[in-house]
């Protein structure tokens, strides 16, 4: 076989590809490190991801995902590329067929230039696929029969609320709080109460070791070092779980005030699926200490965390690729 088919979960905060026959055979950072003087990429994916925050003046980690779309397009072509390479090896002559996962909510404008870029990386032919029907295929839910399933894909960028019945997404919405944004509310809160800056990546160090959604059920801490505001010299302090709890609440809120309004619009038979299946969480923001609890409580519906939520979009892609012929473009 000389086409490969690749399917790709172009995430925000990582990009994994799925080839056809092989699995996944590539997770790696969403990251471009560039020379700020000639634009050239110096170093992509885990590499250039050990540079964030590290790097001189004149290097530059870019993370060109946003919120699920192309902020950077030069640069999210270099990623693509990059990667494409790595997994295609020295097949040269081989042009891939590409199945490539968006938010459910962008737009057309968006959703074309996520295509534009695959396709100058070479591709035979590029087809788009909403990230929460791709979910749920990975995760191992049948959403081609008449009864409803509900998926929350909670990412780097956006936070994914979908139901789904034969085939398609019913009812669903998309919110650009997730993983990154939790980072970002670390990093203030530390920043407001203890006049401390600290790094995207020790933020990223305290949500996934001592961070919670449960305040007082989770009682760990973790030093934290960082630049002090008033003196300008390195600093050490002591958080703890239900600070981070603290941080993320107004995040949470939202995330849930957004899975309540799709629930509100769902037909009523699919309502009844819901309740008697429960609803899946996937990404990695679904693992955020207690929030399966959480929602459950808040939504009265039961919550399951997928098993293995990282990677369910990029085996959904897979799953996909057996059934191109399916597929709208």
């Amino acid at each position: 076989m000389f086409n490969k088919d690749i399917g790709i979960d172009l995430g925000t905060a990582n990009v994994l590809i799925y080839i056809k026959g092989q699995g996944i055979v590539l997770n790696e950072p969403s990251v471009v490190a560039i020379d700020a003087d000639t634009k050239r990429p110096l170093a992509v994916g885990s590499e250039a991801h050990e540079m964030l925050g590290r790097t001189p003046g004149k290097v530059k980690a870019i993370k060109p995902m946003k919120d699920g779309v192309i902020a950077d397009y030069d640069t999210t072509e270099v990623m693509l590329n990059y990667f494409i390479k790595k997994v295609n090896g020295k097949n040269i002559l081989s042009k891939p067929r590409i199945l490539i996962c968006c938010p459910s909510n962008i737009t057309t404008v968006e959703k074309n230039a996520i295509k534009e870029a695959a396709e100058r990386t070479g591709a035979k032919r590029v087809y788009i696929e909403e990230e929460p029907k791709v979910a749920a295929v990975g995760v191992g839910l049948d959403i081609s029969k008449p009864s409803g399933s509900m998926i929350i894909d909670i990412g780097g960028g956006t936070t994914d609320v979908a139901v789904l019945s034969l085939g398609s997404i019913v009812t669903s919405s998309s919110v650009k709080i997730a993983g990154n944004t939790f980072d970002s509310e670390i990093t203030k809160y530390i920043k407001n109460k203890y006049k401390l800056l600290i790094g995207e990546r020790t933020a990223e160090d305290l949500k996934k070791k001592i961070g919670t959604v449960t305040g007082g059920n989770k009682k760990e801490k973790l030093e934290v070092k960082g630049r002090d505001m008033v003196n300008g010299l390195p600093h050490t302090i002591t958080i703890t779980s239900e600070e981070i709890e603290e941080a993320l609440r107004e995040s949470i809120n939202e995330i849930v005030r957004t899975i309540k309004q799709v629930l509100e619009i769902t037909p009523p038979e699919l309502s009844a699926d819901i309740i008697n299946k429960g609803i899946v969480l996937t990404g990695g923001g679904s693992m955020l200490d207690g929030l399966d609890i959480l929602l459950k409580k808040e939504l009265k519906v039961p919550v399951f965390i997928a098993e293995s939520p990282l990677t369910c979009v990029a085996e959904g892609t897979g799953k996909m690729l057996e059934n191109l012929h399916l597929i709208d473009e």
